[in-house]
This record gives C-alpha cells, structure tokens and sequence, in this order.
C-alpha cells in the first residue's frame, strides 16, 4: 500500500513553533520534502487552507490532532471548524492525505480538559474516516487498511 503520486504536493501544517524545541521539529520536517514541496501554514484555518490549494495537487494535511488542540487554545467553535473542513474536503477532486493521531488508544486522562480532547479527537477521527475514500492505521510502521482498496 503505497502512496506514490508526484511532487509537487501542497504540504498544510498545523503546528506552531512556539518554543526552539518545536522549532527544531518542524525543521526536521521540512528538510524531508523535495523543494518542490508548497507549505500552507494553518494553525486554525484549516477548511481555508484546503480551499486555497491548488486543485490539480495533492495535500496532506500534518496533523489534525495539533489542529484540534489549537482550535480548543484559541476557544473556537470546534462544531463549526469541522463543517468547515468537512465542506473543503468534499470540494476537492485531487487526492488529499490527512494525518491524525489516534488519542484513544491510551489510558483515560486524569483530567477534564485532556478527556474533552480526547473524546473530540476520537470524534474528528471518525468524522473524517466516514468521508474518506481509504483509512490506514499506521502501527509500528506498519500500515494496516481499515477501509477502502490497498
């Protein structure tokens, strides 16, 4: 099961670089892709992102676990960030990747707030699953279908 299509791929980041630490990581991240490569920053808007993309080129989306954490810091309404995304998602034509953490497999947390993210990651999880054409849960490397054709 591979992914194989050509570069250039529109590259949509979530992540932040609030501290050198997460500076370093997106760096690493970015020295991965060929300069072919067009990032799209989008902390929050995400849906806006998706529609700005070229629509003859791939995207993949990293990641809607840092998505959904920042839509829950910066107290947007979460409801209505997924209509959104899920709009955008329906509008394109070109294959589009989106990366996400599957939270749930852990233990419960210990506190509220990390419960609420928890269960709104579980709940984007599956709203976007239902959308997409092909599921892949990558465990240890190792991808391994959950829906759609290899």
């Amino acid at each position: 099961m591979v992914m194989a299509l050509p570069s250039p791929w529109i590259y949509v980041a979530t992540a932040e670089p609030f501290d050198d630490e997460m500076r370093e990581r997106i760096a690493e991240h970015k020295s991965r892709r060929g300069e072919d490569w067009h990032t799209l920053d989008a902390p929050t808007d995400l849906a806006g992102a998706i529609e700005d993309a070229s629509e003859d080129q791939p995207v993949l989306v990293d990641c809607l676990t840092l998505w959904l954490n920042n839509l829950m810091f910066r107290k947007i309404n979460i409801d209505t960030a997924v209509e959104n995304l899920e709009a955008a998602l329906a509008g394109r034509e070109a294959p589009t990747v989106l990366v996400s953490n599957e939270v749930g497999f852990g233990i419960v947390p210990d506190n509220a707030e990390a419960r609420r993210f928890r269960d709104l990651q579980g709940r984007l999880n599956q709203r976007i699953a239902a959308l997409a054409g092909r599921v892949v849960l990558m465990v240890a490397g190792i991808p391994v279908l959950v829906k759609g054709e290899p």
